[in-house]
């Protein structure tokens, strides 16, 4: 078997071509090793110490290594365990798409954008598609990642971000504005599927410590701290503006935000920050100050 690589514009990533299809279609993020449990192939790249990350897609890869890891170290290994996969027969991902494994909760299924797109908009709708396909996805892919269309509603086109792309919604508005005059703006489609946990005590009350304790003092650095979610004793919060890619943005999670959360909720056992800190377009601090 003879496995290309490729190199990226992001040197944290790499491709890997195995000559074999990877899947039969669409694309399967696995950010880390929980994720991987659903995936022999990426179970066996997260063996390899350094790798960080894996993205499937039909044909290749992307691998993200850790900071500080080595390719000249990692690609040997990772050659391996790709090698290893096909050799075993195994698929690449358990199970149908969206059906989770034995024992699995029901929150670990995908969720799905909550809205049928409205035949009215279908001339809009077409438009938009065409556009991410010549004009988001090819720079989607030079990052190791993948833009996915999902819906448009009221002026908002909402797609799937996987990989480190949500960088490009920005620059994804204003190409779609500028053709589309009906578009407004891009959002992760996960901001239109509802969230029953943040009309709950706990999610009001973790709010009103953001909202009292938190966002004022943060707001003086151009940041703020969104509540995304509220599920059993997690919190799952978003930092953005000044906050989002600040070279100190583990040290206020770790203790500011989660100190004041935890001390005022005390249900609430940990905060989870789900920020694409790579995006971060005017961090208050950045990496390595």
């Amino acid at each position: 078997m003879f496995i290309q690589t490729e190199a990226m514009p992001d040197p944290m990533r790499m491709k890997f071509f195995p000559g074999e299809a990877v899947l039969a279609s669409g694309v399967a993020e696995f950010p880390d090793e929980e994720a991987a449990e659903r995936s022999p192939l990426a179970g066996r790249l997260f063996d390899v110490e350094g790798v960080d990350g894996v993205i499937l897609y039909d044909e290749f890869l992307t691998v993200a290594r850790e900071e500080g890891a080595d390719w000249q170290m990692l690609k040997p290994l990772i050659l391996g365990a790709i090698m290893d996969h096909y050799t075993s027969g195994d698929e690449a991902v358990l199970g149908l798409p969206g059906t989770p494994l034995d024992g699995a909760t029901a929150e670990a299924e995908p969720e799905e954008y909550p809205f049928e797109d409205s035949e009215d908009d279908r001339e809009i709708i077409d438009q938009v598609v065409e556009l991410i396909k010549s004009r988001v996805q090819p720079a989607a892919e030079q990052m190791g990642g993948d833009v996915i269309y999902k819906g448009f509603k009221d002026g908002t086109v909402y797609v799937e971000f996987v990989g480190p792309t949500v960088a490009l919604a920005g620059g994804m508005t204003n190409v779609l504005a500028h053709y589309i005059p009906d578009v407004k703006m891009v959002k992760d489609f996960h901001e239109a599927i509802a969230k029953p946990g943040l009309d709950t005590p706990h999610g009001r009350a973790v709010q009103q410590v953001l909202d009292e304790r938190i966002n004022p003092s943060v707001a003086s650095h151009g940041g703020h701290i969104a509540l995304i979610d509220v599920k059993a004793d997690t919190a799952y919060i978003r930092l953005e503006g000044g906050c989002q890619g600040c070279g100190m943005a583990d040290v206020t999670l770790k203790q500011g935000i989660e100190v004041e959360i935890k001390s005022a909720v005390p249900a609430i056992l940990q905060v989870l920050d789900v920020t694409d800190h790579a995006g971060g377009t005017n961090p208050y601090y950045s990496q390595g100050k």
